[in-house]
């Protein structure tokens, strides 16, 4: 019994030697305490400054009023005066013959296939509302006419 004893009081002596051993290798890990600087003693000296008297800046003189230009009216619109249609000749869209009164003028148009009411306007050089008007029986903003319709080109007359 004895010898077991003294087996095991080498072995904690040991594990204590191996312990002791790690915590004096390890205390090199822990960090040092700084050192403190000395004390630094500052010395500063306070001397007041004058503050300087207000400065007192005249108004500013009054700036003069734009002057507005003095308006000028527009020039009058130029007055259109309606006038008899005129044939430019036949184009896509206005492919008909006119019929002509005695001085030669158009004075209506048939429509044919692939017409449009548009393209008949430009062809005679009447504005779309004006053929409009003088046509009366043409709805839908000459949107729709059809084979056969006779447009009036007469602007001395409507429909």
């Amino acid at each position: 019994m004895g010898s077991g004893l003294g087996r095991s009081a080498r072995a904690v002596g040991g594990v204590i030697v191996g312990v002791v051993v790690a915590v004096v290798a390890l205390s090199g890990c822990i960090a040092q305490p700084a050192a403190t600087p000395p004390p630094v003693t500052v010395f500063a000296t306070v001397t007041a400054t004058p503050t300087p008297p207000p400065v007192t800046t005249p108004p500013p003189a009054a700036a003069p009023e734009p002057v507005a230009p003095e308006p000028v009216p527009n020039a009058p619109a130029p007055v259109v005066e309606w006038g008899p249609a005129y044939d430019t000749g036949p184009r896509p869209g206005a492919n008909g013959t006119p019929v002509l009164d005695g001085n030669g003028v158009p004075y209506s148009y048939a429509v044919v296939e692939g017409d449009s009411f548009f393209d008949i306007a430009q062809r005679f050089e009447l504005p779309q509302q004006q053929l409009l008007r003088m046509n009366p029986q043409i709805h839908n903003y000459g949107e729709t006419v059809y084979i056969g319709d006779v447009i009036n080109l007469d602007w001395t007359k409507t429909g």
